[in-house]
């Protein structure tokens, strides 16, 4: 255990619960195997390697790195156009923010075009800088297009659904559609054949079609509430199936501007810890600031960190990043820290098929985690064993 590392004192959160005092040891690029004591209290004996110095974590956190299975961009670049050495500049601003693991979201666009950017991105899925790539759009509704460009949406025809999936080389991670388009149905057949999460989202879609959907194959909820026609006590629309499906996982953006804080409460209450999963849904402005951008071929407008279409004024995507939603869900939530932890790392590592390696702290997965202080502030992240973010010693 030449490159071990030891981190003791924390309050260690863990899939059975969270440890005080805890401890745990890293083994090269992975959470050292073996002696279970590693993941249990500082001071107790075996396991920790001779002459390994301990980082004094008191009064912080440790959980898992965190995994966003949302996202269009930040750090000033777009996953969408970006080139390979920009979108490499966005993951890694993602990464200062405790994002271990994330999944690129395109935005609507030419099949050409998608599929061109498709190969190049499933290079980098490859190469292990990313966990594959999600499409969203161009099969979403015109009535609930948000920002995306009105005229490049289209039905979801399977074959075309078929050819972006192929040209993402089996990196195709996750398709959004409004399921009650024509051809919906049948797309969200061959994506669940396929093993690709086929996700409700940008829909007007009534209950009864979101159920025929769901049992169809959905499996997610693109950013609940947003896009979608509001809950209503004669006409429910998706939101009440959505959320009464335990087939079903939502995403949530947890930045105060998407949400309401009673909405995701609600959310809460019908999905419970383990169907919730918190994305941040970022464009270019995440962790780089205010001004113009674009968002695929739409002009965003960011202001207050807030981005909308400089034409309609549609909130664009966001500029969160997750360790402010972990902030955000425990100081003004106030949601359990097992809650928020499922959220942002073992639920969206289980929709992706990842869990065997990352959303956890477990014997034998990959070092990924993030330090946090007593009030919930980022203040080290760790990726396969090293620090992109050092803590300072408690």
């Amino acid at each position: 255990m030449a490159t071990a590392k030891v981190l003791a004192g924390a309050r260690v959160v863990l899939p059975t619960g969270i440890v005080t005092d805890g401890r745990v040891v890293v083994d090269g690029t992975k959470i050292a195997d073996g002696d279970t004591s590693l993941l249990r209290r500082s001071r107790e004996p075996g396991g920790v390697p001779e002459g390994v110095p301990a980082v004094d974590l008191t009064g912080h956190w440790v959980v898992p790195g965190f995994v966003d299975m949302h996202n269009h961009g930040g750090g000033g670049a777009s996953f969408t156009s970006g080139t390979v050495e920009e979108i490499l500049k966005g993951v890694h601003t993602h990464r200062l923010h405790g994002t271990t693991t994330l999944v690129p979201s395109f935005v609507t666009g030419e099949t050409d075009f998608l599929t061109q950017r498709a190969g190049l991105l499933s290079e980098l899925a490859e190469q292990g800088e990313i966990a594959g790539i999600h499409f969203e759009g161009p099969f979403i509704s015109p009535c609930r297009k948000g920002a995306h460009d009105e005229t490049l949406l289209r039905d979801p025809d399977p074959a075309e659904v078929r050819k972006l999936v192929d040209a993402a080389r089996g990196k195709a991670r996750m398709v959004t559609l409004a399921t009650e388009l024509p051809g919906g149905i049948d797309s969200v057949r061959l994506l669940a054949e396929q093993g690709v999460i086929a996700a409700i989202g940008h829909t007007d879609a009534t209950y009864e079609q979101t159920v025929e959907a769901i049992d169809a194959g959905a499996t997610v909820a693109t950013h609940l509430f947003n896009a979608m026609p509001p809950l209503g006590h004669r006409a429910p629309g998706p939101i009440a199936a959505l959320l009464e499906d335990e087939r079903i996982t939502v995403e949530l953006i947890n930045d105060g501007t998407h949400l309401h804080p009673a909405a995701l409460q609600l959310a809460f209450h019908h999905k419970g810890g383990e169907r919730v999963a918190f994305i941040t849904d970022a464009m270019d402005a995440a962790g780089f600031g205010d001004g113009r951008y674009m968002l695929g071929p739409m002009e965003v407008e960011v202001k207050d960190s807030v981005a909308r279409l400089v034409e309609g004024g549609s909130i664009a995507g966001s500029t969160l990043t997750l360790d402010r939603a972990f902030k955000r869900a425990a100081t003004v939530d106030r949601l359990p820290v097992e809650d928020i932890v499922r959220a942002v790392s073992a639920n969206p590592a289980r929709l992706l098929g990842i869990d065997d390696t990352v959303g956890s702290l477990e014997p034998g997965k990959d070092a990924d985690l993030v330090v946090l202080d007593a009030e919930f502030e980022l203040k080290g992240v760790m990726r396969k064993g090293e620090w992109l973010v050092a803590p300072q010693q408690a």
